[in-house]
Parts: structure tokens; C-alpha cells; sequence
């Protein structure tokens, strides 16, 4: 048998549609959490529109976290979302008892080298961090949730204003108004 050097044309055609449907959100249920359909009626365009306010105006809104984690899960970068989410649930953290374990398995999670869902952070970051959480406070996160934060707004959420997936979101909340 002669082996291709070039992918079959089927594969090729399966991993375009793959790529095409990961972009899209004709289908609302796989972003928002809670009896989709209901959430999406719900939804008003002006809080949609709203996002393209400011990152924190979307990171405010649990459809809008939804939403940004679905865009982020095409560009495989879901783990910067989860991580800075992790972080806000930790400094609500009000059990010193607690503290200890919940910073180690964050730390372990996504700041650590090969850790499961590693962020993307420098070496002095991580380094900092790594000492924080030896002596863990509320704030011991703070720096590498903050380089997170700031790589988001930067790169990602641009990206997300211009995807498929939010201009679908859109044009679903205006159809419902006409």
C-alpha cells in the first residue's frame, strides 16, 4: 500500500467543519448555565451590547462568563477564565482552616510547571506566588490573577468582541426584540 503524505480530503473536511462549528453559537445551550432557553430570554441586547463596555463589565455577568468561557474554549485558553474565577471564589474564602488547601490545589491546578492547566505567567511570577502560598492570606494570588487578568483583556477579549459566538449572541437577542 502507498502511504499519502498529504491528509485525506475527508479529514480535512471533518476538522474544517469541526473548526467552523467551534466558532459558532447558533446553539445557546452548550454557553449559558441554567435552563438555557430561559437565560436567553433574559438576556437583554443593552447587557450584551454592555460587554463590549469593558472586560470586567463581562466578567460581571454570569452569561457573560459563559459566553467568554465558550470563545475561550475554541482558542483552547479556558484555563486563564477558570483560573482567575478560581481565585475570586478563593478570597471568599473565610475558614483560615480551609485557606491552606484551597491555595495549594490552585497553586497545583494552574500556577505550578506542568501543572494540569498551567497559565501563562513569567518565572518571578510564578516564583512570588509559590511563596505566598506557603504563609497563604487572601491575597496571595493577587499578582499572577492580575498578569492573568491583564493577558485576557489584552489578547483574548478582543478576539471574543470579534467572534462568531458573541456577534451570534447579539443578533439572538436582537431577534427576540423585532
Amino acid at each position: 500500500r502507498a502511504v499519502s503524505l498529504h491528509p485525506r480530503p475527508r479529514m480535512r473536511t471533518r476538522l474544517g467543519c469541526l473548526s467552523h462549528k467551534s466558532d459558532s453559537c447558533n446553539d445557546f445551550t452548550a454557553i449559558l448555565p441554567d435552563k438555557p432557553n430561559r437565560a436567553l430570554k433574559r438576556l437583554s441586547t443593552e447587557e450584551a451590547t454592555r460587554w463590549a463596555d469593558s472586560f470586567d463589565s463581562l466578567l460581571s455577568h454570569k452569561y457573560g462568563v459563559a459566553a467568554f468561557r465558550a470563545f475561550l474554549k475554541t482558542e483552547f485558553s479556558e484555563e486563564n477564565l477558570e483560573f482567575w474565577l478560581a481565585c475570586e471564589e478563593f478570597k471568599k474564602t473565610r475558614s483560615t482552616t480551609k485557606l491552606a488547601s484551597k491555595a495549594h490545589r490552585i497553586f497545583e491546578e494552574f500556577i505550578d510547571v506542568q501543572a494540569p492547566r498551567e497559565v501563562n505567567i513569567d518565572f518571578q511570577t510564578r516564583e512570588v506566588t509559590r511563596n505566598n502560598v506557603q504563609e497563604p492570606s487572601l491575597s496571595c494570588f493577587d499578582q499572577a490573577q492580575g498578569k492573568v487578568h491583564s493577558l485576557m483583556e489584552k489578547d483574548s477579549y478582543p478576539r471574543f468582541l470579534r467572534s462568531k459566538i458573541y456577534t451570534d449572541l447579539l443578533t439572538q437577542t436582537q431577534r427576540r426584540l423585532s
